[in-house]
């Protein structure tokens, strides 16, 4: 069994769903401290002439270090779901696809959220949906984990039962296999290829945009470009 684990994400890129999409489980790991500037509560979406930010405002003062994703708090005295809706509306309300995820995605944006993290598992369960990808998902807070970094990925894959860990390919960085490889599990690494696909906004391919770049530009063709030249894991 395969397991790949990481972090909520806001409006997540192509390779977090690829990632999930060749896991046999994906685990959600939402019980660690928040991070700043990171893609948890923010991404990219295309623009004329670049990309911009859509970052969802958190509540975040005094509280690092005892700050679990899973208690992030959103900040609603600005008014970011209107500037988020605008934002998309605007740069992509004449993509070819747009109009088949409005309704889904204007309801979003109407709705109140006080947490992230329902709402990232909202729109991450909707996306999940329609690019077809069926992989059973869990949330590390409601497996009462131990450790911190490597010890706490290898606690969360002995509760589950598997001997293969599926890192993304930045895992080089900070993984210690040879703990890994004391708990029998193998360590593999997903190095994405970002396919190219019809871009309608803007002469220059934007690569690591927000997966709703794909989706709206191309449909239901999304899957198969977002699995299209993939190396063998």
């Amino acid at each position: 069994m395969i397991v790949s684990i990481n972090q909520p994400a806001y409006l997540p890129w192509l390779g977090y769903f690829h990632r999930i999409a060749i896991s046999n489980l994906h685990i959600v790991l939402d019980n660690v401290q928040f991070e700043k500037n990171s893609f948890i509560n923010r991404n990219k979406v295309k623009t004329a002439n670049s990309w911009s930010w859509l970052t969802v405002p958190v509540k975040t003062k005094n509280k690092f270090g005892v700050l679990p994703i899973k208690s992030l708090e959103i900040d609603n005295s600005s008014n970011w779901k209107i500037k988020h809706w605008q934002t998309i509306c605007q740069n992509y309300q004449k993509a070819p696809y747009f109009q088949e995820h409005a309704l889904f995605f204007e309801s979003i944006y109407q709705q109140e959220w006080y947490y992230l993290s329902p709402l990232c598992y909202e729109i991450n369960s909707y996306l999940l949906k329609v690019l077809g990808i069926t992989t059973p998902i869990i949330f590390s807070s409601e497996m009462n984990p131990t450790g911190m970094k490597n010890e706490l990925i290898i606690d969360l894959c002995q509760k589950v039962g598997t001997k293969i860990y599926l890192s993304g390919i930045l895992g080089k960085n900070y993984i210690r296999e040879e703990l890994f490889q004391k708990a029998a599990i193998q360590v593999i690494y997903q190095n994405y290829c970002h396919p190219e696909y019809p871009q309608f906004r803007g002469k220059n391919f934007e690569p690591y945009m927000s997966v709703l770049d794909l989706l709206f530009n191309c449909g239901t063709h999304s899957s198969h470009i977002m699995n299209s030249n993939q190396a063998p894991i």
